[in-house]
């Protein structure tokens, strides 16, 4: 059976059919997921079982695998839960149980319900990110996307002028600090240099323009920071309205891939104290810089 993909919203995801990605996949299979990757900016793939390493072999037919570490998170390597060469994403300590209302991870974790963009804290920012649900909530979790290629195109043309050459600098710091998160150690916070990424972005494929939002912005090259954090806030606000934004609704081993250069995405609140999440993510990572960095 050959791939197809049926339309989830008017501008953004699409669910698939026709393909076991637990399996090696031909060529012409992987040329399809592309293609649809960059016309939909999000994939939909259901009853996917992975185990961790059948999710790695996939991800790979994209790109390099990015590593999670100490630039991602504040968790110790020590206190991993799953392989070393994937985002754990989960609400789960090394017992498998429910993370603690005052864990620390579970604070930095809580940043993941903000609007943001995988990666655009590293010089390098991540190419697409892929979503298995090995454990799902009942109720609630949901995982939300904007499209950032239809947020630009419904722009002003006074606004997309104005925006076209603006430089942000990102870093956990500032997605975590808008949370209140305290108590970095200096090894954390020099972690967590900020980098530079354009506001504005063009696909290499389909040479479609898209905003580059993210949490992790704090600042505007050249602005003022209060002037700059308002104008990005207003900028998210218009970019995550509903017409824009498709809702993901978890059933076990669903499998969820989208662009990082094309969209944002959240992750919405579940009872989290008292249910288990256990989500794991594979990253493919970036090519190249969006701008050079700063000395």
């Amino acid at each position: 059976m050959a791939v197809s993909i049926r339309p989830l919203r008017p501008t953004i995801g699409g669910e698939v059919e026709g393909v076991d990605l637990t399996k090696p996949l031909s060529p012409e299979d992987v040329a399809a997921i592309e293609a649809g990757m960059d016309e939909y900016a999000v994939l939909v793939f259901h009853n996917q079982n992975f185990t961790d390493e059948q999710q790695k072999a996939f991800s790979r037919n994209f790109g390099a695998l990015e590593i999670p570490g100490k630039v991602s998170n504040i968790q110790k390597a020590e206190a991993r839960r799953i392989d070393g060469q994937m985002a754990d994403v989960s609400n789960l300590d090394k017992d498998q149980n429910p993370l603690a209302k005052d864990d620390r991870i579970r604070m930095f974790g809580l940043g993941n319900r903000l609007w943001h963009s995988d990666s655009s804290f590293r010089a390098v920012p991540a190419k697409y990110s892929l979503l298995s649900g090995r454990i799902v909530p009942a109720q609630g979790g949901n995982t939300e996307f904007a499209d950032m290629r239809a947020a630009y195109d419904a722009l002003d043309d006074k606004t997309k002028a104005r925006i076209e050459d603006l430089v942000c600098e990102h870093s956990l710091l500032y997605s975590r600090g808008k949370l209140g998160f305290e108590g970095l150690s200096e090894e954390e916070t020099a972690n967590f240099k900020p980098v530079r990424q354009r506001l504005v972005r063009t696909h290499p494929v389909t040479g479609r323009k898209s905003l580059y939002l993210s949490a992790h912005i704090g600042k505007i090259v050249g602005w003022e920071t209060p002037e700059a954090r308002i104008f990005i806030q207003d900028l998210t606000e218009d970019a995550t309205r509903p017409e824009f934004v498709y809702s993901h609704e978890w059933k076990q081993y669903d499998f969820v891939v989208w662009d990082n250069r094309q969209v944002m995405h959240r992750v919405r609140a579940f009872d989290d104290l008292n249910e288990r999440r256990d989500m794991r993510r594979t990253t493919v990572a970036g090519e190249e810089m969006t701008v050079e960095q700063a000395a």
